[in-house]
């Protein structure tokens, strides 16, 4: 369905690269494509359905080229487009700017300019510069430490690189007239609800650490079908499944966060719902292992109108901070993760794999929870259930 609206400017768009950009090799002028995430809501209703396409051009790059250089990527948002109805695509100009990026190292600036990280100033690039200062009175120790050095850990590279699937999020700076399709998916809601009620509230909420039963994370959603059909669907909306938690992934993790650097299989640690690990476990990064979507999930006993079932826990780590109580680094997280319960299902409503979607209400879920970190949990307390 098709209808006018004016989107008003400060709107926000969820959008994802559909091109790759790197500052090394971009140049002003190269055009870039990106699609809708999610749907764009102005007046309380929705305006934009996911799935129009964007294009623009590199406004302004910088390349970082020595390891003190920062990298610069400006971009030009010049037009949007619906190619979903059976006519001729619509069509219209849009003016906007990046305001967030999502999962990545670099930070925006208020004119929407991204600006990259500065190589030196990694954990690699500054063990490099006390390799330099070390060699002015014990040379022949320096290159050993530098062989070393080179052996483990690659050469840190400052320049923005964003493959297709990054994220990020823009703001118009001038209103949109814009005629596209605004009908969401056509999924229907999953039957019988009485049964669906009972089903998800005898589900365990809580999981808890492998290592000593403390409660953690909150489950959050279900899902309703075959393994093949979760990985599949994750797949298409652009989540990787997680590497096991051994010593080579270990050594993966310390080369990401020292180079700084992402890591798209990087391990998480294990949590357990009733007694068991989960059964599959997928994310979603970009350039930095500080930052990433991931998720827990288990397979339950039994069948719901014959389709297996499985629950899982979602949280969004925004950063890396040292535990005093733990002796390690730990991930942080979105406290509120109901938007992390959102980002789930707008990726794999995307997808057109999805059937069946319910939000069911949970009335015995506490309140005032916090993770096994520390970090407080903030929910509605509801469970999302995505059939496939």
């Amino acid at each position: 369905m098709a209808g006018a609206a004016r989107i008003p400017a400060g709107a926000a768009i969820q959008i994802r690269l559909t091109t790759e950009i790197n500052t090394a090799t971009a140049k002003v002028g190269d055009v870039f494509h990106a699609l809708v995430i999610a749907p764009v809501v102005a007046d309380g209703r929705v305006v934009m359905a996911p799935g129009a396409t964007l294009s623009g051009r590199v406004k302004q790059v910088t390349a970082a080229v020595n390891p003190d250089d920062q990298a610069l990527l400006a971009l030009s948002f010049d037009e949007i487009r619906d190619s979903s109805g059976k006519k001729a695509p619509i069509t219209a100009k849009i003016s906007a700017k990046i305001t967030a990026l999502d999962n990545a190292r670099e930070t925006v600036d208020s004119d929407g300019r991204i600006q990259g990280i500065v190589a030196s100033k990694t954990g690699s690039g500054r063990l490099d510069e006390g390799i330099n200062k070390l060699s002015e009175k014990y040379p022949s120790f320096a290159d050993l430490l530098g062989t070393v050095k080179q052996a483990v850990l690659k050469e840190p590279d400052g320049n923005i690189d964003y493959k297709p699937g990054a994220e990020m999020t823009i703001a118009l700076t001038k209103p949109l007239d814009w005629t596209g399709a605004v009908r969401m998916p056509e999924v229907a809601s999953i039957q019988p609800q009485d049964q669906l009620f009972t089903l998800v509230n005898g589900e365990p909420f809580r999981t808890t650490t492998e290592k000593d039963q403390r409660p953690s994370d909150i489950t959050s959603l279900m899902f309703l079908g075959s393994r093949e059909q979760l990985a599949d669907a994750f797949q298409k909306a652009g989540w990787t499944p997680a590497a096991k938690l051994n010593d080579q992934s270990k050594l993966e993790t310390f080369r990401a966060m020292a180079e700084m650097r992402g890591y798209q299989e990087a391990p998480v640690s294990v949590l357990l719902l009733d007694g068991r690990p989960p059964d599959l476990v997928f994310e979603k990064l970009n350039d930095t292992f500080a930052k990433r979507h991931h998720l827990r999930i288990w397979q339950r006993p039994g069948r719901f109108n014959g389709q297996e079932i499985w629950v899982c826990s979602a949280t969004h780590d925004t950063g890396i901070s040292f535990s005093e109580e733990n002796r390690t680094f730990i991930h942080k997280i979105d406290s509120n993760i109901d938007t992390e319960r959102a980002k789930v299902v707008s990726d794999l409503l995307l997808t057109g794999l999805v059937r069946g979607l319910s939000l069911v209400e949970r009335s015995e879920l506490p309140q005032n929870m916090f993770n096994a970190t520390g970090d407080a949990l903030k929910t509605d307390g509801s469970m999302a259930v995505i059939r496939f």
